[in-house]
């Protein structure tokens, strides 16, 4: 099985080469393979493995499950070298730190797990026969690095999983002109009924042009050109054009939503003495997301989230999809049940997946991996983490809030320590420095300091054969007052000198309803024993719910089974334990009446 789809979906361009597949492969316990220059293409490599899946992966061809913390990688290509092209490669994602070579030389450095980086290789690319060879350091036991749910044990148990090293996410060679474009981004405006547009060029050429066009399913809303002065170019577009009352703009069918994931394609070019020298592709949706009177808003319309926990993992793949139908059948299995969003959780998904998420209409909270935790390497690496994470998904429309940090991880004293919340505010702060269109949530669960939602994670809700705690769990999610006060995990909601300022409140961690497990072996909140149970206890904690007078909106935990952790509303292999649509109109049931009774909680 190979990948082979584009693997940037906002910045596409029809000249690549796909470089997943077969590489020779090797571990370096002994930490050998810079000293004896494994580089140079000398070393007889024990292994084949099939990128971009870990070698801890079934689908690696490997399929051992034991840590190492140094592995590497090697193969051969060729192309037709055009000398008036420029030669980037790429990488989606390698865990944790990456040296590239190529031919011999080092062309690029990288350190963090989960997002994309590249190296301009045109001056030691030849012809024929390149030899690409990366050496990665995945350092289980350093706990300043940014690990998420990967177990640093050799088994994984309870909520940690086996662990991903080395590339999880596709290789890829692109040629562009000697001056190109590095980044595209669209800020919609709704309210204007305007998108502003940043293109980012590698360098100024003077007499180069920039032309784009605008289409809205298939039909062209607006074109034009520029000619740059610098390598930054800035402008915004009306995409109205007078032809739509602007008091009915929510309502032309231009805007992006769950329920109407409308979408603008774009195409750049780039040209220089009358000859294109680059062209991407993209796109963008116009959507608002914002907050007030305790309600989050889509569009300038209250808009109640029903999230689902998803955890990006693959029974074959582990944190790489098997294939693009994989991140389709996911958003669709819980669209079929009810949920117009998720939680992304302790993951940077691949682009591809939000590439469906904006295609099929689905909210997404982006979230990235936690380290276990507080110290000064730690945040470093997290603060830039966000930085490369807003660089590379700032475009997509599904994104709605952003999640630095959960339950504490990686700062475990956040309530009571200074320095600690600090680090939060920060956080808060430097994200929406970078996106002012998304939310942010501090930290999400409980010790919160500034925030755009209180996120609430409660799994106190009892099992079935414990009715005082059952009411007890209804009675702390009645209200605000008994919302506020309680005691999640035994955590306060707020940190201390912070206070809930009228931000919405959501419950964005419930549930975990364990059914038909192996008991020796695997783990859940709470257990049933039939189908007839399990769709009654899920009914009881959104009912739950929707009695609040103050929840506005929820995440369940979650979507599917990963190994041990059998808590999803769809085994590991995405297999439904009871009909989705028995789900769904539980989702359902108590919706409605809610929606209409909002304005009076």
């Amino acid at each position: 099985m190979k990948r082979s789809e584009y693997p940037r979906p906002q910045l596409e361009r029809h000249s690549w080469l796909n470089l997943n597949g077969e590489w020779d492969f090797d571990f370096d316990d002994d930490d050998r393979g810079q000293l004896d220059h494994w580089e140079s293409g000398t070393n007889k490599f024990g292994y084949k493995i099939n990128v971009p899946f870990a070698y801890q992966t079934e689908l690696s061809g490997i399929f051992r499950l034991e840590p190492h913390d140094i592995v590497w990688y090697q193969r051969h290509f060729s192309i037709n070298k055009n000398p008036q092209r420029v030669y980037q490669l790429h990488f989606g994602a390698v865990d944790y730190q990456a040296d590239v070579f190529l031919n011999g030389q080092l062309v690029a450095h990288h350190e963090g797990g989960e997002t994309c980086f590249s190296a301009n290789v045109t001056s030691v690319l030849k012809d024929k026969d390149n030899l690409l060879v990366v050496r990665v350091v995945d350092p289980r036991k350093d706990e300043t690095i940014l690990r998420g749910k990967q177990s640093w044990e050799s088994e994984p148990t309870a909520i940690w999983y086996t662990g991903t090293t080395g590339i999880w996410q596709t290789v890829w060679l692109e040629d562009t002109g000697q001056t190109y474009i590095e980044s595209l981004n669209f800020t919609p405006r709704f309210d204007a009924g305007q998108v502003a547009v940043n293109a980012k060029l590698n360098r100024f050429q003077k007499q180069l042009k920039l032309s784009y066009t605008i289409c809205f399913k298939d039909e062209l809303i607006v074109s034009g050109e520029f000619y740059p002065t610098t390598s930054q170019i800035d402008f915004s577009v009306d995409l109205i054009h007078n032809q739509i009352f602007r008091t009915n703009y929510h309502r032309a069918g231009y805007s992006w939503s769950p329920e109407d994931p409308n979408l603008f394609d774009v195409e750049v070019k780039l040209i220089f003495d009358d000859q294109e020298i680059d062209r991407v592709s993209s796109y963008f949706g116009m959507r608002k997301i914002s907050q007030k009177n305790g309600m989050i808003y889509l569009n300038n319309r209250p808009y109640y989230q029903k999230l689902v926990l998803d955890q990006g993992y693959w029974e074959q793949g582990l944190l790489t999809a098997p294939s693009d139908h994989d991140f389709i059948q996911d958003i669709e299995l819980a669209k079929k049940m009810g949920f117009n969003g998720c939680r992304l959780h302790q993951k940077v998904e691949d682009p591809r997946f939000l590439y469906w998420a904006d295609r099929l209409g689905f909210l997404v909270w982006g979230e990235c991996s936690s380290a276990p935790i507080y110290h000064d390497l730690s945040v470093q690496r997290l603060m830039k983490e966000w930085g490369d994470i807003i660089d590379r998904d700032y475009n997509h429309p599904c994104i709605v809030a952003w999640v630095p940090l959960n339950e504490s991880w990686g700062v475990p004293n956040i309530q009571f320590d200074r320095q600690q919340q600090h680090f939060s505010q920060a956080l808060y702060h430097y994200i929406h420095s970078l996106d002012t269109t998304r939310l942010v949530v501090s930290n999400d669960g409980w010790s919160q300091t500034e925030t755009d939602i209180c996120t609430i994670h409660n799994y106190a809700h009892g099992r079935v054969d414990e009715p005082e705690q059952q009411r007890a769990y209804e009675q702390q999610l009645h209200d605000r007052e008994h919302l506020l006060a309680s005691s999640p995990a035994g955590k306060q909601v707020y940190a201390d000198d912070f206070h809930w300022n009228g931000v919405p409140i959501m419950l964005t961690e419930f549930g975990g309803i364990s059914y038909q497990t192996n008991k020796d072996k695997d783990w859940g909140y709470t257990e049933v024993a039939d189908d007839q149970q399990y769709l009654q206890e899920y009914e009881r904690l959104i009912r739950s719910i929707y009695q609040s007078k103050a929840i506005w909106g929820f995440c369940y935990t979650q979507l599917f089974d990963v190994e041990q952790e059998t808590n999803g509303l769809l085994r590991y292999n995405r297999l439904p334990k009871v009909p989705v649509e028995k789900i769904k109109a539980i989702n359902s049931l108590y919706h409605d009446a809610y929606i209409e009774n909002s304005i009076d909680k």
